[in-house]
């Protein structure tokens, strides 16, 4: 059974196995938790019920589990092949998962169910981004927070991520586009709830290669285009002025 649906921008072959290699775990996912996991205000819950939106092949469970020790994890992904990967990641975690086939757009889940809201490298790949983002403020719970980690367009819309990926562009925003989109949306942050990572892999015409051959300075803050977004934003409390 398939669960991909229009909302949903099926990724490559190449796509598929990149996810699957140690690049991806140890380069990109690893550090994004981590720097998730630094962006909080205050302490984040504990013994959450995470949801893990658009999880992928589920390498990013053991990382969620080591940073924030939930009580319950789901997986929800499109792709019914990529749910099989991560029954097997599942086996090896002393944390119950749940995995659910559906897009992000249309989440079967009760409204306020869910702590913390991992996603991650989800967003380039949807449709419909504004209703898959009401379906994440709709399961929080009141003061739960959404771990939004992305790519924007200036990263996206590059040659080599054409040609090697498969995204729908013309939903593609910049950073400040993908904040006003969270705010708008209800979800609260401030400025020390945001990071803009400047990730060698990231600068896709040369992977950073000559400022690591110090042959180039790397742009500073302000005077670049940002090619990650992470936040950290929180929901309302039920009442909260």
């Amino acid at each position: 059974m398939s669960f991909l649906s229009d909302n949903y921008v099926e990724e490559t072959r190449f796509g598929l196995w990149f996810l699957r290699s140690r690049i991806w775990q140890h380069y990109v996912l690893r550090l994004a938790v981590d720097d998730l996991r630094g962006l909080f205000s205050e302490a984040p819950p504990e013994r959450p019920v995470l949801l893990d939106a658009g999880c992928g092949q589920g390498k990013s469970f053991a990382l969620l589990c080591r940073a924030f020790m939930p009580e319950r994890l789901i997986g929800v992904d499109a792709d019914p092949d990529s749910l099989n990967q991560c029954r097997e990641e599942a086996v090896n975690l002393e944390t119950p998962v749940e995995l659910i086939g559906s897009d992000c757009a249309n989440l079967s889940l009760p409204d306020a169910s869910v702590d913390l809201l991992f996603c991650h490298q989800t967003f380039h790949h949807l449709v419909e981004q504004e209703r898959a983002l009401a379906e994440f403020y709709r399961v929080l719970k009141p003061g739960g927070y959404l771990l939004f980690a992305e790519s924007t367009e200036a990263y996206i819309d590059t040659w080599v991520i054409r040609w090697l990926f498969r995204h729908p562009m013309h939903v593609q925003k910049s950073a400040a586009q993908y904040l006003e989109m969270i705010r708008r949306q209800g979800f609260e942050f401030h400025e020390q709830n945001v990071s803009y990572p400047y990730l060698w892999w990231s600068r896709a015409t040369d992977f950073g290669l000559l400022e690591h051959l110090g042959l180039r300075k790397p742009k500073p803050f302000g005077q670049r285009e940002e090619t990650l977004v992470n936040v950290v934003a929180r929901k309302p409390l039920e009442g909260a002025v």
